[in-house]
């Protein structure tokens, strides 16, 4: 009989949860996807929760997956400072106007460590699949379409092979401090601007001084 392998009813009931959670984490941050909340507005019983998600941290890993929204798509013609500045221009309106993604973040930093569900089996230390998968999407999120274009062949010639990571973290830092300290005035757009023409006049100079050194 293949009946059970073909039954749809725990992906509906998983897809249900899932639903709710991030109904909850939208509304009201991370402390409002509880047991009780998800499982009462999923009409889901919470024996059927924790076969879905073993811990607190998985089903708001989960949910947080759900709502980060598509990383922007590198630009591909333009000098690269014009490129540099659009994808850090998106990144900046992708934060303002979801900052789900820096939750996330900020809830990662901290170490995910939402009190396991009763009954749960003990992870240690290590994350658990969903919080692992989480980690990855918000690498992706921000390191891949700086990876793009800083390992084109225009970028390498004017910057040499650079840490991609690092030039992730110097170019979107900026941004990021200023939605989390909640400044006033904060001209995202501006701060692009200026957070690129600094990080390219520092790698140049580098550059140019590495060029140097080898023709010597």
């Amino acid at each position: 009989m293949t009946e059970g392998r073909n039954d749809p009813r725990p992906a509906r009931s998983r897809a249900r949860l899932l639903d709710a959670a991030t109904t909850l984490l939208r509304s009201g941050g991370p402390s409002a996807v509880t047991v009780d909340a998800v499982t009462r507005a999923a009409n889901v019983a919470r024996a059927t929760l924790y076969r879905h998600f073993p811990s607190g941290n998985d089903l708001l890993a989960a949910a947080f997956h759900a709502l980060i929204p598509p990383a922007p798509t590198p630009p591909a013609e333009g000098s690269l400072r014009d490129r540099l500045i659009e994808l850090v221009q998106a990144q900046a309106d992708l934060i303002a106007e979801a900052p789900v993604t820096l939750t996330a973040m900020s809830w990662l930093t901290l170490g995910g460590d939402l009190e396991r569900l009763p009954g749960a089996p003990h992870r240690g230390s290590q994350d658990s699949p969903e919080v692992r998968t989480l980690r990855e999407r918000v690498a992706e999120q921000y390191a891949a379409p700086f990876e793009a274009i800083l390992s084109s062949p225009q970028a390498i010639a004017e910057l040499g092979d650079i840490d991609r990571t690092k030039a992730a973290a110097l170019l979107l830092g900026p941004i990021a401090l200023g939605k989390l300290s909640t400044l006033p005035d904060f001209d995202y757009r501006e701060i692009a601007v200026c957070a690129v023409d600094g990080f390219l006049a520092t790698h140049r100079k580098k550059a140019e001084g590495l060029s140097a050194a080898s023709s010597e």
